[in-house]
């Protein structure tokens, strides 16, 4: 057997492994599984240890019709035990249907007209730029983006409705709370950093930011003029 469903065995069945036949003791005797039996399905037959005292582990089988689906079946399963995953190391969760991305992206564009020119262009952009959620949503149920995300925006623009969104089956806005689709807040946490870093990556390889010269102050630069009557 292989290692991984002996390991799952040992710990439905309550048992644990030893090396050698002679270092077999009582207590290493699982005696927890209620029913063993073995059953076929398709070509192929599959052992199967349920009702077992208190279970540890547990395998769900998955079937498709080709290899192909097969594949994006097993790809969702694993996407949806990462939700569940992440939901209970953190509860907090967020709307989503572009609504969190389109209520940051107005809180910076409104906080842009606060700071000074230099940083309000880079307020502006990050906010531009978290837009694009919203509006590839838009793309992909064929909606009119231009019309729907005006309407958002200005959903968005009294502060009073966060949790409005893009429902992505109709192409329409919707209340993300009362068709309870939710992010979980960790992922949207890590997806702002991830995309932040990014961009600060490349700022940094292209010597964009770190390759321009601070200016110089305006007594230095005077100083270095030279002086037309001196040359005379």
């Amino acid at each position: 057997m292989r290692k991984t469903d002996n390991n799952r065995i040992a710990r439905a069945c309550g048992a644990t492994i030893v090396h050698r036949t002679s270092e077999l003791t009582e207590k290493d005797i699982g005696t927890g599984c209620g029913l063993f039996e073995v059953q076929k399905i398709g070509d192929e037959y599959f052992t199967w240890i349920v009702d077992c005292e208190a279970p540890k582990a547990c395998t769900i089988l998955l079937r498709g019709a080709s290899k192909d689906v097969l594949n994006e079946i097993e790809r969702n399963l694993g996407d949806a035990m990462n939700v569940v995953r992440t939901i209970y190391q953190d509860p907090r969760v967020v709307p989503g249907g572009g609504a969190a991305e389109m209520t940051l992206a107005h809180k910076l564009i409104e906080g842009s007209k606060s700071q000074e020119p230099m940083i309000a262009g880079a307020y502006r952009a990050a906010g531009t730029a978290l837009e694009v959620i919203p509006r590839t949503l838009l793309e992909n149920c064929g909606a009119d983006i231009i019309r729907v995300l005006t309407q958002l925006r200005a959903k968005h623009a009294g502060g009073s409705n966060p949790t409005w969104g893009v429902d992505g089956e109709k192409g329409v806005l919707a209340d993300m709370a009362e068709l309870g689709v939710w992010e979980p807040l960790l992922v949207k946490q890590q997806t702002i950093k991830t995309a932040v870093e990014a961009a600060s990556m490349l700022l940094r390889i292209d010597e964009i930011v770190s390759g321009t010269h601070k200016k110089q102050p305006k007594g230095r630069a005077m100083a270095s003029q030279p002086d037309p009557e001196a040359t005379h």
